[in-house]
């Protein structure tokens, strides 16, 4: 018959290890957890869930299934760049409808033309661009990297399409107090803090997905008369 110091001694080993054997099981389980986020499983998610056909050409296929799923499935850009709920997805796919699986109308994707209104009656209406490449493979139509991360991080307007005011509102201008120089809706706070990496698999990826003509809603690109694909 064990006395009650052994027992107690009996007691707290198994406790221990129990303890113990709970630790490694978690530690086992932070592990793989660890593991499905890694960056070589969001890659390839980001190629399951791209909704579009991907020219990997001359691409790092690393940062393009990276940039997909920065794209797809953490801030939702085609939310915004397309031209808007009605047309967002395609038919049989829209889950607001109880549809699934999703699917993404390829016709306008990320190809511009939601409408946000005007920042103040008669003055410029506020549309998404056009995130497509060119001709040449450049997203957005031709806009560097840097220029790139110019856009995200600070919102800066290159094409120039809605300037200040110089004189009363008018549906072209951007009246004070807001800032013409910038595009309003961007920067969008959650991609202007985005890391350089995450924003170069951005470029890589929207340079990898197909082109769209025009820019719908806005004023026609003077240089190319609206064709960026040819």
């Amino acid at each position: 018959m064990k006395t009650p110091i052994l027992k107690a001694i009996c007691t707290t080993a198994v406790f221990t290890a129990v303890i113990a054997t709970g630790l490694m099981i978690g530690s086992q389980r932070g592990r793989a957890d660890s593991d499905n986020d890694s960056e070589e499983s969001k890659i390839k998610t980001g190629f399951a869930i791209a909704p579009v056909d991907l020219n990997l050409k001359g691409k790092n296929r690393s940062l393009v299934g990276l940039g997909s799923y920065i794209v797809n499935a953490v801030a939702d850009c085609n939310g915004c760049h397309d031209q808007g709920p009605s047309s967002e997805f395609a038919a049989g796919g829209n889950p607001y409808f109880g549809e699934h699986p999703t699917k993404i109308n390829k016709d306008i994707y990320l190809g511009g033309g939601r409408n946000f209104g005007a920042l103040i009656p008669s003055s410029a209406v506020i549309i998404s661009r056009n995130l497509t490449p060119d001709k040449t493979g450049t997203p957005a139509g031709g806009v560097t990297f840097d220029e790139f991360v110019q856009i995200i991080r600070h919102g800066t307007d290159l094409d120039k399409w809605h300037p200040p005011c110089s004189g009363a509102p008018n549906a072209h201008c951007i009246p004070k107090p807001f800032d013409g120089t910038l595009l309003q809706v961007m920067p969008w706070p959650m991609d202007a803090n985005m890391t350089d990496h995450d924003l170069r698999a951005i470029y890589e990826y929207l340079s990898a997905i197909p082109c769209l003509e025009g820019d719908p809603g806005n004023p026609v690109d003077p240089d190319t008369h609206g064709h960026r694909c040819k």
